[in-house]
């Protein structure tokens, strides 16, 4: 007989993260066991130069339920991507190593339970508690207006947090071709245009350590990649679909 399938799976894309992985883990694992989950995390490195491939070896060799996906190169999107299809649970939590709530998922479990296909933890949110510096909220809400402009994103915010039921999302995750941080906003757009039902919780959110790339820089990408994106949805792509926006989230 093989290993039980566990109901819930966490994926947690690592690109060095030496600093915080151990400690994520670790009270991911701690987390889960004290809710008496059936849960596996799963760590996806991808193209760490930190050491950060082997701590995820350690702790995969270690901690009981924890797998790792390895890739060759850096890449937020396709890192989710991999963890998606890697992940074995019927739910499927996408966290990132310095940001992570516990309260939230609790949040947007119950909403699946009620019927939710995707849940998204939103910094804009009513509710919503981003304590980040001003020019980091100003640049969140600045790619929300271009993503509804160009894209029709009903969401208030794509990035970050979010829990969905794998069957439901695994044929909108299989033609998601966006790559980097355009990644969450495709899968989004198109959950939406599929018609599934996505809510949106208040989120807390605060930094753990600087962003990695400059934020004009990222603006200019983000920016290139909502056109690149407009023009792969093809017609159409400018409607709007709003989640709803129920439940207390972290």
């Amino acid at each position: 007989m093989g290993e039980p399938t566990p109901a819930l799976s966490v994926v947690l894309p690592a690109h060095n993260e030496v600093a915080l992985l151990g400690a994520t883990v670790t009270a991911l694992r701690n987390a889960l066991d004290d809710r008496q989950r059936a849960a596996e995390v799963v760590i996806v490195e991808n193209g760490s130069s930190d050491g950060t491939l082997r701590l995820a070896r350690t702790l995969a060799g270690q901690l009981e339920d924890v797998r790792l996906v390895s890739l060759a190169n850096g890449d937020y999107g396709a890192a989710l991507a991999a963890g998606l299809a890697a992940a074995r649970g019927s739910v499927v939590a996408c966290f990132d190593v310095d940001y992570f709530d516990l309260d939230f998922l609790d949040a947007a479990l119950a909403a699946v339970e009620g019927g939710a296909d995707l849940v998204l933890a939103s910094k804009r949110a009513p509710g919503a508690r981003d304590r980040r510096p001003l020019l980091r909220r100003c640049l969140t809400g600045g790619f929300a207006a271009m993503a509804r402009l160009l894209v029709g994103l009903g969401a208030s915010d794509a990035h970050g947090m979010k829990v969905l039921v794998a069957d439901r999302l695994g044929p909108v995750v299989q033609v998601t071709a966006s790559r980097g941080s355009l990644f969450d906003v495709e899968m989004v757009a198109r959950a939406s245009r599929a018609g599934l039902h996505i809510v949106e919780l208040p989120a807390t959110v605060e930094e753990r350590r600087p962003p990695r790339s400059p934020v004009g820089r990222r603006a200019v990408e983000s920016f290139v990649g909502l056109v690149q994106l407009r023009r792969r949805l093809g017609r159409g792509a400018g409607r709007v679909g709003r989640p709803s926006a129920t439940g207390q989230g972290g």
